[in-house]
């Protein structure tokens, strides 16, 4: 019930968006995962006439998890670093795929790398023999690298960068280098791109037995566990709602100015021990335990974007506080108290 009152104010929301994209055909990497479930999700049930091929590395497992989305739109089986183009001619393209995992960056960081540059680069290329009209990046709020902690909201101008000497850098550095593929598109080739720096999600569909700390907690919570946190939980992070981040990149893909980056997430920042408490209250939890363990991730520090230029310039607002997140993802996946 929570997902389909989203989805319905969700296109609600868009109704200025949808008659550009009347009669639209899009090509789309990455709608299978979270992030593209709720695009297709909002345009599958949004008044408009727009085609969408997607790829997927396993459209079978799709079809069975989201039938209803495998029978809207057309899937083919492929990589994205060497799939072979589909025929026809292309309006839009979308390239959301990759694979975010901790496992990956802490095992096989080349594998990380690669995926993430020859993914972009082969999606650029197809953009251009399709002759698409606009090309949305999926970014990330990465590419900033460490955030000093005397800037609370990183903005789209800061020149930080990730350790490129650290290994760990590699899916943070892909994303870099990606988002100057993009611009040596445009500059070389005159192909209309835009970046979403996206950080951090909470939502319905977000799995919660991934390395996402904020679908952890609630999982913990729904069996009826204490939840830990195995760092000293000093980390701050900020979580934009799913079905907000779903209305904000159909809004770039639409009406974004060429060549533009923007932050995609939430303002309100929280500690990672702040979090674990907080879905403690919200879902009436047993409590929090804070083991105070070394952090092993790429970002022990501050990870909390700005999002001033993407308000500006295109109208767009975070509609969904964390604390409403939090009981919203809870309610999707059968929290009943």
């Amino acid at each position: 019930m929570i997902v389909q009152q989203d989805i319905a104010a969700l296109v609600q929301a868009l109704a200025p968006v949808w008659p550009k994209l009347e009669g639209a055909r899009i090509f789309m990497t990455g709608g299978t995962g979270f992030i593209g479930r709720w695009m297709l999700e909002a345009l599958a049930a949004a008044p408009v006439r727009a085609e969408v091929v997607l790829l997927s590395r396993d459209p079978v497992r799709f079809a069975r998890t989201s039938p209803h989305l495998a029978r809207r739109f057309e899937m083919i089986a492929g990589d994205t670093a060497s799939f072979a183009f589909p025929s026809g001619r292309f309006t839009h393209m979308i390239h959301g795929a990759t694979d975010a995992s901790a496992e990956l960056t802490a095992n096989d960081p080349r594998r990380m790398f690669d995926t993430i540059l020859g993914g972009t680069r082969r999606t650029l290329d197809f953009a251009l023999e399709s002759g698409a009209g606009r090309y949305l990046f999926m970014s990330s709020g990465a590419v900033y690298g460490a955030q000093p902690p005397d800037i609370s909201h990183v903005s789209e101008d800061y020149a930080g960068a990730p350790d490129m000497r650290d290994p760990k850098s590699s899916y943070a550095e892909g994303k870099r280098a990606a988002e100057t593929l993009c611009a040596i598109y445009g500059h070389q080739f005159g192909l209309d791109t835009v970046s979403a720096r996206i950080f951090a999600l909470l939502g319905p569909m977000l799995p919660l037995d991934l390395h996402f700390a904020a679908g952890n907690f609630i999982r913990d919570v729904m069996e009826g566990r204490r939840i830990r946190v195995e760092s000293s939980g000093q980390a701050v992070r900020s979580y934009l709602y799913s079905a907000d981040l779903a209305a904000w990149l159909w809004t770039m893909l639409a009406d974004a100015p060429a060549g533009a980056a923007y932050n995609c997430g939430s303002e309100e920042a929280i500690s990672i021990a702040d979090l674990a408490r907080l879905t403690a209250e919200v879902l009436g939890g047993p409590g929090v335990d804070v083991l105070g363990r070394a952090d092993p991730g790429w970002n022990p520090g501050r990870y909390v974007p700005s999002t001033a230029a993407i308000r500006r310039d295109l109208g767009l607002r975070a509609t969904v506080p964390l604390a409403e997140a939090i009981r919203r993802t809870a309610l999707a996946n059968g929290w009943t108290k």
